[in-house]
């Protein structure tokens, strides 16, 4: 278990050890010690779609409350209770309310024991029920903070690991069965004498059809009946009892280690041969950009310094190393090269936010990656990264007002209303209509309204009035000046042929960082839509780190080749081919939902496209301001190395 005190050991274990690098964190809650006979309250969460046991695909985007009224589960005395939980987990749709079950520490319940009295399914309950099952949905508890699992066996290592969530029914024959008794395997340790802790959750659901209660009252059991599955008819009224039976078995796993059976990876391999050859890609390119860098432009800077110097005029028979100055395109555009382009406003508000998203991600990455945001506290990363956007209002704030002061802008009023509003506008405001879809399903994954009202008096009082202060601080801080004078009248630009057209640029820029990180991309995918616990941080912050090596190395040479080219309008075509992977983002989710995912609504597909869209600007955004900044100090470092009168 690493400490944060040891952070310099820590990342030095972390580079050299793959187990370390996928699975370690630090526990996140304070445990609790149980006695014999002592309450273990059982919590029950919403039901959600998962991966079909026959073709693997994902039938559905829309969770359900567990006490939806169509399901028919049994409540406790006084009604069910919600369980107080964090922002993060309330917007990605965890409902956790309270149950009627009453397990007791290391007291075993044998046979089946009734939940409550009879319940009936109507038929137009069982056609919901019924679908439900078709669709692949699973059913979370918590005990003691930990899910209930089903067990399972990876192929591939033959590794033995938990994964939350149980099946609401099964498919037999095409015809869907209800599960209606669960059997409870608890796993339990001792610490210290009549103290216990749980370590563990099984639950092995069951279809008894002819289950029956026996007794009176209050004073009510029933008996297992094992004859028969339970199948829920569509066309009459169907019964149904449900049951339950608790195991306690005493394990050696200690609490700290209590997740590890959850936190499982399938095939490693995968992961590092990804890694390995991305940094392949990184290194190739960052040869490459050095080539540049230090062979050609110091040629071509000794040239054009040496030429400056003795004068051209003065040169006899100068044909020669005049050819050469007009065949290195890039110095003859020195006079434009710093020019503000078009749309200037604009792109410092997208500078902004990218700066803003960036810092945000790459926080959220390394608290997660020295344990911080550890599983066991649910809503924990969403939280996280609400939080670190909302107070770095202040870096995008600042960050679009230098660029744009650096563009000699005028609108400065403009800028410091666009720039804390514009995108989270854009973002709620679709966030907003796609609620409206989830909540006219009666789907759990709807946030409250008041979740929402939340968020934006957060945004309102929090993250506006920091951007305005950072923007206030750029605004007001003196702004060097260019390493070389801009002319008066802009230059003609010849005519772009081949790979320096915009579109062709683009495409060829935004694969490669796209390479660098779609295998994560796909584990990232499928924790999204398949309700998994995303848990890889070691392998998302190597893949975020060559993420970032690559959209500024590619996008350095791609500016190279553009300005040798006497195009100066570099600005907007870094951002645009730096942030061209989130085309290849957009295609890869395409991709993802012929393979993985089958809806049978409108409305699924429609919140599937509309969400990877979301997701994707918000990518170029981030990756677009990645090859800005780079290009930026590129351009700023070559022009600033001229003598220049």
């Amino acid at each position: 278990m690493l400490r944060p005190g040891s952070l310099p050991a820590s990342l030095l274990a972390f580079v050299l050890s793959s187990h370390l690098a996928s699975a370690f964190y630090l526990p996140g809650i304070t445990p609790t010690n149980y006695k014999i006979g002592d309450l273990v309250p059982l919590t029950v969460n919403h039901l959600t779609p998962s991966q079909s046991a026959r073709d693997a695909q994902i039938r559905s985007v829309f969770s359900f409350d567990y006490y939806h009224h169509a399901f028919h589960f049994c409540q406790p005395e006084g009604g069910a209770k919600d369980v107080s939980e964090s922002l993060g987990s309330i917007i990605f749709g965890d409902r956790i309310k309270t149950s009627p079950f009453q397990l007791q520490m290391g007291v075993n319940v044998t046979g089946c024991q009734a939940v409550c009295d009879e319940v009936e399914f109507e038929p137009r309950d069982a056609k919901f029920v019924n679908r439900r099952i078709t669709q692949g949905f699973n059913m979370n508890w918590l005990i003691d903070g930990l899910p209930a699992a089903q067990r399972y066996l990876d192929p591939n290592t033959n590794t033995e690991f938990y994964q939350p969530g149980f099946a609401l029914g099964n498919m037999v024959d095409e015809k869907p069965q209800l599960n209606n008794h669960y059997n409870i395997v608890i796993d339990y340790h001792q610490v210290r004498k009549d103290q216990y802790r749980v370590v563990g959750i099984l639950v092995e659901p069951a279809s008894l059809g002819q289950s029956k209660r026996t007794g009176t009252g209050d004073d009510f059991t029933a008996t297992c009946g094992t004859d028969a599955p339970m199948i829920l008819e569509e066309k009459l009224t169907t019964h149904v009892i449900w049951t339950y039976s608790v195991y306690w078995r005493p394990s050696a796993t200690s609490f700290a280690t209590r997740w590890d059976k959850y936190l499982h990876v399938y095939d490693p391999k995968i992961h590092w041969f990804s890694l390995v050859n991305s940094a392949v890609i990184v290194f190739f390119l960052i040869g490459m950009v050095s080539a540049i860098l230090i062979r050609t432009l110091k040629k071509d800077i000794k040239r054009y310094n040496r030429l400056d110097q003795l004068g051209l005029d003065d040169l006899s028979g100068g044909n020669e190393e005049d050819g050469v100055v007009e065949d290195s395109g890039w110095k003859l555009v020195h006079g434009d090269v710093f020019r503000a382009p078009r749309h200037s406003l604009a792109l410092a508000v997208l500078v902004g936010n990218g700066a803003q998203l960036f810092m945000m991600a790459g926080c959220t990455i390394a608290f997660a990656v020295v344990g911080f945001l550890s599983p066991s506290n649910r809503g924990s990363l969403a939280t996280v990264m609400i939080l670190l956007y909302t107070f770095l209002g202040s870096i995008g704030g600042y960050t679009s007002s230098r660029v744009y002061k650096n563009f000699n802008g005028t609108k400065w009023k403009q800028l410091f209303v666009l720039t804390p509003a514009a995108l989270p506008a854009l973002v709620f405001g679709v966030f907003f209509l796609l609620n409206l879809f989830i909540w006219a399903r009666g789907s759990s994954g709807a946030v409250p309204f008041t979740t929402m009202l939340v968020i934006l008096g957060m945004w309102f009082v929090i993250t506006v009035p920091l951007s305005i202060l950072g923007s206030w601080l750029g605004f007001k801080q003196a702004q060097p000046p260019p390493p070389v004078r801009t002319n008066q009248i802009p230059r003609q630009i010849p005519p772009s042929t081949g790979y320096l057209r915009p579109l062709p640029s683009m495409l060829l820029v935004g694969i490669l960082p796209f390479g660098a990180i779609f295998v994560e991309l796909y584990f990232i995918m499928s924790s999204l839509w398949s309700n998994r616990i995303y848990y890889m941080f070691g392998f998302l912050f190597l893949s975020y780190g060559l993420l970032i090596v690559t959209s500024a190395a590619v996008t350095i040479l791609m500016i190279y080749f553009l300005l040798c080219a006497e195009n100066y309008h570099w600005q907007w075509r870094a951002f645009a081919s730096s942030g061209a992977s989130a085309g290849y983002v957009f295609a890869y989710s395409l991709l993802y939902w012929a393979r993985m995912l089958s809806f049978s609504s409108f409305t699924g597909g429609l919140l599937y496209l509309s969400y990877s869209a979301l997701l994707s600007f918000l990518w170029f955004v981030m990756s677009g301001t990645i090859g800005f900044f780079a290009c930026w100090l590129f351009v700023h470092r070559i022009y600033g190395s001229l003598k220049i009168d």
